[in-house]
């Protein structure tokens, strides 16, 4: 018997109890739990899709402690006025909501920042997957001329090594090691306080077999958005985060449909490689709805527009005003809530 006709059976098997035990006062006041075959196959079709959402790491190890330090310090900037909360604000979802983040001198970059949030599950990190992984991912900012302009590591470590504070810090996370303010341990540091930012939402709740965690209107989103096959690109615990797309992959080119002024190769820019040209990392849609601007450049500020765009370059659909509302609806069941222990608690000002 597969996994639905026994879930089914199981709840027939209640439903009956319930019913031929009519002769007591008891019984007879037990109000009787109606439970839609057709919801509990959703739910267990989303759970195989989307998986349940892994643990976060501890944050209250040496070196997560550490690195939540190190991910508001401002020291890590040229001027002392950046650091790497000020374009991924875990206050705001993790992003600072501008179509692209400005830097030291208030110059811009090419590229949206994306939600900090659950960024631990992506297969690679930076919209171009320039980025195997965290540690490598918080290096680039740092010495990024745009960004928070250090010229180099031994400028970071010489910055760290002038705040009395983190000589403890540093020893207790990296006890092994005689001189551990390096910068791979300054990285290494702020990937594992990211790791502790996986936070659930009403959805994991569903997924978990909560029924009524979602609304009905969040439901018919849930129904179209496997239906209509947004799942190629958008699965796994993340919700995306998985794989490369082409933006424009059915239609195109992308810039027709987002009016962006830059037309970006993405993945092609990596590797020199034409084949991989206008292909991205897909985002997760977790917390999407409140982390506007949409796509790699922030090219739309509306959720709604956001997912005509999609339904037109990546599925070859016009989606109809109230598909695209449910779908809109599902995508906010996929807000969590910014945990205490991420949250800036300013007993630490190295400005």
């Amino acid at each position: 018997m597969n996994k639905t006709l026994f879930t089914m059976a199981a709840i027939s098997g209640a439903m009956l109890s319930i019913y031929s035990c009519g002769e007591s006062k008891e019984d007879k006041d037990t109000e009787v739990i109606h439970v839609d075959s057709t919801d509990v196959q959703r739910q267990e079709r989303a759970a195989a899709i989307f998986q349940t959402l892994p643990q976060p790491e501890d944050p209250g190890t040496p070196i997560a402690r550490l690195g939540k330090k190190l991910y508001y310090e401002k020291a890590l900037s040229i001027n002392r006025e950046l650091s790497c909360n000020s374009c991924h604000m875990l206050d705001k979802h993790g992003v600072d909501n501008l179509p692209t983040s400005p830097g030291h001198e208030g110059k811009t970059g090419d590229r949206n920042s994306p939600t900090v949030y659950n960024a631990a599950l992506h297969f690679a990190q930076f919209w171009d997957g320039r980025a195997a992984n965290l540690t490598e991912q918080a290096k680039g900012p740092i010495l990024n001329p745009i960004e928070m302009g250090l010229p180099d590591e031994k400028t970071a470590e010489k910055r760290i090594q002038e705040i009395p504070e983190y000589t403890a810090l540093f020893a207790e996370a990296f006890p092994d090691q005689k001189n551990p303010i390096t910068y791979d341990n300054i990285a290494g540091s702020i990937a594992a306080f990211e790791k502790c930012l996986i936070i659930p939402s009403p959805f994991d709740r569903y997924l978990a077999g909560n029924l009524d965690a979602i609304s009905p209107e969040e439901k018919k989103g849930l129904d179209l958005f496997m239906d209509k096959n947004c799942i190629s690109c958008h699965m796994g615990p993340a919700v995306g985060g998985m794989i490369y797309q082409k933006f424009g992959l059915v239609n195109g080119p992308y810039w027709d449909f987002t009016n962006s002024t830059n037309h970006d190769k993405g993945r092609a820019m990596v590797t020199n490689n034409e084949m991989d040209a206008y292909f991205f990392k897909v985002p997760s849609l977790r917390n999407v709805a409140m982390t506007a601007p949409y796509f790699h450049d922030g090219s739309v500020t509306d959720l709604k527009e956001a997912v005509k765009i999609m339904g037109q370059t990546q599925l070859g659909q016009v989606l109809k005003p109230d598909e695209v509302d449910a779908i809109v609806s599902f995508l906010g069941a996929l807000t969590g809530v910014a945990p205490a222990f991420a949250l800036e608690d300013n007993t630490h000002n190295t400005k």
